[in-house]
């Protein structure tokens, strides 16, 4: 198959979903052609079968933004007239699925597939906005497949947007044999702690629903009764203000600010425990890739996120802003190191569920099944 992947060239879950999945795919004999305005951190390495396009963007005065989406479709339109696509797989609903839906209208081509993936922000934000709700079903109920990454999303959507179609849940996945082999990197525990100090970290956007405040509030009681780090990986809008909140609380010595990290799994072998008390999480990306690595979750009962954390066997999760629950729960953990090594083994054999190997087939057998539907009427 001839793959388009339109995606986000970010940090974040969905653009690190749509990498893996495109490498995936061309570890698989797939040709994969990635469509962004750069190229995606995790594609800066050559391989044969993958083909980055980057949007050309230009600025004009009588336009108060420039328009994205427009040359995004312009963008697809000449990628697809080049190469013979078979599929075109949006990332987002809005603006991917909407610039695909516009680049198969352009070129008058039926037969052209387009796939769109929910990661939850296009649901849960975006969708919240009337600005964006019509848009948005429009382009879920115009693609010719749709996936979403968690059964919570699945039905959030159906619900809220009112979707008579099918939407399939596919989820997220790692590669379980990566994230296990051990690195000779830049993370060695002894520049963060010292000797019998225990590590605690965080990665996210630093957006306000990941409550990165409640992460520090609750390293700061963990700290209160044992010697401990806090490892913060990613920027965002928030890391100013975290920052201050540290300084507050007089835990600069303690707290590492990373800034973005291209390959998380060095990091996170440093770690003992992951900690996300987001306020939505649609699958949690971040936590399956800390369990992979054996590291177990304290979160938030929250979205798609008991999904992926089993309550009390390789994490615990509480409701959103119970940070003195989360703190607690994790003294428990990191005062009990017999325990902790159970919730280590646990975390990695519940992150094999999702390992690209078990994961892949499925979306390889959704594809062809898209492929040989009857296609949406132009």
């Amino acid at each position: 198959m001839k793959i388009g992947m339109i995606c986000y060239p970010t940090h974040g879950g969905s653009g690190v979903v749509a990498s893996e999945l495109g490498l995936a795919l061309a570890q698989r004999g797939h040709e994969v052609h990635f469509v962004s305005y750069a190229i995606p951190f995790r594609l800066r390495e050559f391989h044969p079968r993958i083909f980055v396009h980057e949007v050309d963007m230009a600025t004009y005065p009588l336009l108060k933004h420039p328009p994205y989406e427009l040359g995004l479709t312009n963008k697809i339109v000449n990628v697809v007239s080049e190469y013979g696509l078979d599929i075109i797989h949006a990332h987002y609903a809005v603006p991917h699925a909407t610039s695909a839906y516009l680049a198969k209208h352009i070129l008058n081509l039926p037969n052209l597939r387009v796939v769109t993936t929910l990661h939850g922000t296009d649901i849960t934000l975006l969708g919240a906005d009337k600005s964006f709700f019509s848009v948005i079903k429009f382009s879920i109920e115009q693609s010719d497949g749709v996936t979403a990454v968690s059964d919570y999303l699945v039905q959030r959507t159906l619900e809220e947007f009112n979707i008579k179609r099918e939407i399939r849940r596919i989820y997220n996945f790692i590669d379980a044999e990566k994230s296990q082999a051990p690195y000779d990197g830049p993370c060695r525990k002894e520049l963060y702690a010292t000797k019998g100090e225990k590590v605690l970290m965080h990665a996210s956007n630093f957006r306000p629903v990941k409550r990165v405040s409640d992460v520090v509030r609750i390293f700061a009681r963990v700290r209160e009764q044992m010697p401990c780090k806090l490892l913060l990986v990613g920027e965002g809008p928030e890391r100013l203000f975290t920052q201050q909140l540290v300084k507050e609380l007089k835990l600069r010595d303690d707290v590492f600010f990373l800034g973005e990290v291209d390959h998380i799994e060095q990091i996170l072998q440093c770690s003992d425990l992951f900690i996300l008390p987001s306020e939505q999480e649609s699958f949690g990306l971040a936590a399956l890739e800390a369990m992979s690595c054996g590291v177990p979750v304290i979160g938030a009962r929250i979205g798609g996120l008991p999904e992926v954390v089993v309550h009390g066997e390789n994490g615990f999760l509480f409701p959103v802003g119970e940070t003195s629950e989360m703190a607690e729960a994790a003294l428990q953990l990191l005062k009990d190191d017999t325990k902790l090594q159970a919730f280590r083994q646990r975390a990695r054999a519940r992150a094999q569920v999702f390992d690209v190997e078990r994961i892949m087939p499925e979306w390889e057998a959704f594809y062809n099944e898209v492929l040989e539907r009857r296609a949406i009427s132009l």
